[in-house]
Parts: C-alpha cells; sequence; structure tokens
C-alpha cells in the first residue's frame, strides 16, 4: 500500500483534524506542533504563542486512493488562507495557515495548491511554505478531540461546522 504524509496548519487542529479525518484514503490524523524553536511544547507553551509553532495536522494518507493535489484543494476549503495569525475567533500566530513540506516534491506540490487557492478567494493568500520543520505530537487529550468531545462547546460551534462543511462539499469522497 502506497502512503503518505502532509504536515498543514489552518487554525485550530480539532477543526482538521475532525474535517478530514472523513475522507476516503485518509488513514490517520495527528494533531501537533510545527514551525516553532522550542524542542517538545506543550499545548499551554504552544497557546501563548510564544514558541513559534503552529497547531497543525499530520495527514497520512494513500495517494493511490486519494488524489494529493484533491487533499490539498480540501484543506484550503476547511480554512480561511487569507486571514494572517488567525481563524475566526482564534487569534495568534499559532492560528497561522502553513505548508510543511518534507521534500522538494512536497514542495512545489505545495505551492501549485496555494497558487489553485488564491485563484478562489478575493483576498491575498498568506499561507506560508516553510521547509525543514520538526513536527512533535500533540498530547493525547488533542487526537481525535472532536469525536471523543461533540459536546464540548468550541466543538459544537467551530469544528462541528468545518466538518459538516466538508461533508457537504466533498460527499462523494466519504468514507
Amino acid at each position: 500500500m502506497s502512503h503518505e504524509i502532509y504536515t498543514l496548519a489552518g487554525g485550530c487542529f480539532w477543526c482538521l483534524d475532525a474535517a478530514l479525518s472523513q475522507i476516503r484514503g485518509v488513514e490517520d490524523v495527528e494533531c501537533g506542533y510545527c514551525g516553532g524553536t522550542v524542542e517538545h511544547p506543550t499545548y499551554p507553551q504552544v497557546c501563548t504563542g510564544e514558541t513559534g509553532h503552529a497547531e497543525s495536522v499530520q495527514i497520512h494518507f494513500d495517494p493511490t486512493v486519494l488524489n494529493p493535489d484533491l487533499l490539498l484543494d480540501m484543506f484550503f476549503s476547511v480554512h480561511d488562507p487569507t486571514t494572517l495569525n488567525r481563524q475566526g475567533a482564534d487569534v495568534g500566530t499559532q492560528y497561522r495557515s502553513a505548508m510543511f513540506p518534507q521534500n522538494p516534491a512536497q514542495r512545489a506540490r505545495f505551492l501549485q495548491a496555494r497558487d489553485r487557492a488564491a485563484e478562489r478567494f478575493s483576498a491575498p493568500v498568506v499561507t506560508t511554505i516553510t521547509d525543514g520543520q520538526r513536527f512533535f505530537t500533540a498530547e493525547p487529550e488533542h487526537q481525535d478531540y472532536f469525536q471523543k468531545h461533540p459536546e464540548n462547546r468550541y466543538c459544537q460551534l467551530v469544528v462541528s461546522a468545518k466538518a459538516a462543511g466538508i461533508r457537504a462539499r466533498y460527499a462523494d469522497f466519504l468514507k
């Protein structure tokens, strides 16, 4: 079986996890932190905005089942890549839109996806693409958070809307 990993950031990692884990070909979505300067940061540290990390996800997927370009288009549809260091009420560098390629081929694919996204938005896309960043897995309580805590107010108001948006827009690609 073929397998690839994308590391992406687009606001709260709970949202990306809940939305993209529904897609056929996605084998796992792991929440974590990427793009900062502190080794093995904790959630409270990242929430300060002082570590430089973005709340991120590593998406493990099978590119023979899910077209990698389609997955990136889904990523750009589940968050607003035109807002600098924020997603809705979540404000800070930890909520930035970012892509962290693992190799030159991914970098090229990410650049193309960002260019496609820029054609769909009226405001400039501010998604950064940064090579050579280490991903740190978030604490266990952040993995599959929406699935474990659907009663949480943030999940009801924000995460559920992102997950529903993906279901509506990409119904043909759901598991």
